[in-house]
């Protein structure tokens, strides 16, 4: 049986997730979420970087664009936000894009546009 990948870090970030989904409900726009969740990462200890960007490279050469993840979490973790209707196959595709590109191989799609939260681990 293979062991779960970062299985606490994840527990913990999900748990954050919910905490803050029980405070603030439904509704919000994403950028609400991740100021809330910043102050619980603070408050419990956790080291993240909000809005790092990565460079995307296309044949050899670099894209003027950047990717900017949500939240890196213990320069290990992906944690990418939605405040939507629900996730679809297209979001999971792209936190594994997002996971393709930082190098790191555990992302945690959040969606805090439904009546309870719901979160998914996406691995690379």
């Amino acid at each position: 049986m293979t062991e779960i990948i970062y299985k606490e870090d994840a527990y913990k970030i999900i748990g954050i997730c919910m905490e803050v989904h029980n405070q603030l409900g439904k509704g919000f726009n994403e950028v609400v979420y991740a100021d809330a969740l910043e102050i619980e990462f603070m408050d419990n200890g956790i080291v993240y970087s909000r809005e790092k960007k990565f460079g995307i490279t296309y044949k050899g050469n670099l894209l003027p664009h950047k990717y900017k993840a949500d939240f890196i979490i213990n320069d290990k973790i992906v944690l990418e936000l939605k405040a939507i209707n629900c996730l679809t196959t297209a979001h999971t595709k792209q936190t594994l894009n997002y996971l393709a590109v930082s190098k790191l191989q555990l992302g945690i799609l959040i969606n805090f546009g439904e009546d309870s939260l719901k979160y998914k681990r996406v691995i690379l």
